[in-house]
């Protein structure tokens, strides 16, 4: 399952400086604006102890993780939906993505320079949301315009897109994101072909610095403001300092721990951004283990075993006839697979299964 999210922000708010620190894959970074001129990718694993424990307990050749692609995408300014900037190209890149991770800048610095002159993170967010809104807009009344002849023809199909087409026009006009429509499960396949920018699962990259005039430190009214913006909006964020996590991000574990005490950095911001990111994609992982290797499958929370197996081979699903399963945790306890079988751990489930987290699965095709 290939999984996306596209990191972006106002220029200058520590967008490639927090690619860096999560992919080791270098990418500009200098103090201006547009520096990111085009998206880098970044294969990163999601952090989970579980998939060391059951590669040692099987001995297995290679350990595989789950992972999120992540895609540092080029500054936004306002005016982006009408091309200002970068605007066209930063929007088409992260149509390209499943959710959005918004850095916003929460520290003052004057050596660092703020695109608007001034540090205040509800108003970058609603600069953002709003180009995001306001491209939606187009894309959404020119698919309005299109439907004419249909419409006029009184095509069924059209007429019932064009009713979704209006409802989330009216909170796109609102100035609110699409997903705020609420629509049926009828209604978004209908939608989903747009790929609409505000349809995309939003959350929050709250960078700070260390040692510096950080906004939640101070309590500032600035922090007091967007804390009612996360709430209001139920929200989901993660707070990092993406300077020391980039510093952080090639020393040895034991020098990292020096350097973390230090600089008094108790925080795993980037391991908590990774498994944000992967929480908000609404995304759980199963494991297969063994002697050949031992890996870490992504699917959707709710998936049955069939679908499930899919992650490993399509034909899963039309030729699965069964699946034993076990808990990873019941697995490492009892020592084997053997004694798990004689304690019953091990359960035999059909199609209708839905996988949990942290099964360990073995497909019967």
């Amino acid at each position: 399952m290939s999984l996306s999210i596209g990191i972006v922000g106002l220029p200058n708010v520590g967008k490639s400086t927090l690619f860096n620190a999560l992919t080791r894959k270098a990418v500009a970074c200098e103090n201006y604006p547009f520096c990111t001129i085009d998206p880098s990718i970044g294969v990163v694993a999601v952090p989970d102890e579980r998939i060391g424990l059951l590669s040692t307990f099987s001995k297995s050749a290679k350990t595989i993780p789950a992972a999120v692609e992540f895609v540092d995408i080029a500054g936004l300014v306002k005016g982006a939906s009408e091309g200002e900037g970068l605007g066209n190209q930063f929007l088409a890149n992260i149509r390209e993505t499943d959710a959005i991770a918004e850095v916003v800048r929460i520290f003052e610095d004057d050596k660092i320079i703020h695109v608007d002159g001034k540090i205040n993170p509800v108003s970058d967010i609603e600069v953002i949301n709003l180009e995001l809104v306001l491209a939606d807009m187009q894309t959404v009344t020119k698919r309005i315009h299109n439907l004419g002849r249909e419409l006029k023809r009184a095509d069924k199909e059209a007429i019932a897109e064009e009713a979704v087409l209006q409802k989330v026009l009216v909170q796109l006009e609102a100035g609110k994101l699409a997903s705020s429509a609420n629509l049926t499960d009828k209604e978004l396949p209908l939608i989903k072909p747009m790929h609409l920018l505000t349809m995309k699962p939003i959350f929050y990259v709250l960078n700070k610095k260390a040692g510096g005039m950080n906004l939640d430190i101070l309590q500032d009214e600035r922090w007091a403001a967007l804390m009612n913006f996360m709430k209001n909006n139920n929200a989901g964020y993660v707070i990092v300092d993406a300077a020391i996590e980039n510093d952080l991000k090639d020393l040895e574990p034991g020098d990292k721990e020096v350097f973390k005490k230090e600089l008094n950095h108790n925080d795993d911001g980037i391991d908590l951004l990774i498994r944000k990111g992967y929480e908000i994609l609404n995304l759980m992982t199963y494991f297969t283990t063994g002697e050949d290797e031992t890996r870490a499958w992504t699917i959707h929370r709710g998936s049955t075993a069939p679908i499930a197996g899919t992650a490993i081979h399509t034909d899963f699903k039309d030729k699965f006839v069964r699946a034993e399963v076990i808990f990873w945790k019941d697995l490492l306890d009892v020592g084997s697979y053997g004694k798990a079988r004689e304690k019953g751990l091990v359960r035999t489930e059909g199609k209708e299964y839905i996988v949990k987290d942290g099964d360990v699965i073995e497909f019967k095709i």
